[in-house]
């Protein structure tokens, strides 16, 4: 009769786990397409906005710092090291939650894509300067010597050059910007995280759920891997050496 019942207990208990890993495993599956569409939707069109933005920044700020302009190269500096001092997440609620009190309103997704923006740019700014400043400096005299202005120079010969140097560090930035996207989920943008976060919310699943987000991302920076090294193929392909 007791061995009789400890089979019945040990039935149950394993019906009862079998249960709740199907509940995780239909949840899981659920939960993905979501996580991916706002991925898709939302992380990835904030990422590629705002680091399109980041190197116009980062180009402008680096050519005038090159150039060795005064004032204009003093401001550059300035941006560069308060941009680069300060955590992205102060420089959300600022724009976001602080703005509002001079007047100034800003939807959530504007108000991050210029953060993103302008706090990538001051690294890329760093990254392409560098990149510039490794060209041989007779590089700039060939092209003065036959008549070429200081922008003509640098789009014709020297950005060509210093774009090879740059790649792998910019394409390393870009990795980390869409991991600190996550972030935006602060000021309510409903990017990757916060869908997860709302799924882990709802289900009182966390570890399960946030592994997936985390898949996810780890997805989307692979393709990126993926493209660097496609970039740098062409790259070496065409002889910018």
């Amino acid at each position: 009769m007791m061995g009789s019942l400890s089979i019945f207990i040990l039935f149950c208990k394993n019906g009862k786990d079998s249960a709740v890993n199907t509940r995780l495993v239909g949840i899981l599956i659920d939960s993905f397409p979501k996580i991916l569409i706002n991925g898709l939707t939302v992380t990835l069109p904030l990422t590629i906005i705002s680091f399109a933005l980041a190197l116009v920044i980062a180009l402008i700020t680096a050519l005038v710092q090159t150039a060795k302009i005064p004032v204009l190269r003093q401001l550059a500096r300035f941006y560069v090291w308060a941009i680069r001092g300060t955590p992205v997440l102060v420089q959300l609620f600022v724009v976001f939650y602080g703005l509002p009190s001079l007047g100034v309103l800003i939807d959530p997704f504007p108000a991050a894509v210029a953060c993103f923006a302008i706090n990538e740019g001051a690294y890329c700014a760093e990254t392409i300067r560098a990149a510039l400043e490794s060209v041989p400096a007779g590089q700039m005299e060939a092209g003065y010597c036959v008549g070429m202005t200081y922008l003509q120079t640098m789009r014709r010969i020297v950005l060509p050059q210093a774009l090879r140097t740059a790649v792998p560090a910019l394409s390393n930035s870009l990795i980390g910007m869409i991991k600190d996207t996550s972030l935006a989920s602060n000021i309510t943008v409903a990017e990757l995280f916060m869908a997860g976060q709302r799924v882990a919310a709802r289900t009182y699943i966390f570890l399960p759920i946030y592994c997936e987000v985390a898949v996810v991302y780890l997805l989307f920076c692979t393709v990126i891997t993926k493209l660097q090294a496609l970039l740098e193929r062409r790259l070496n392909a065409h002889g910018f050496q």
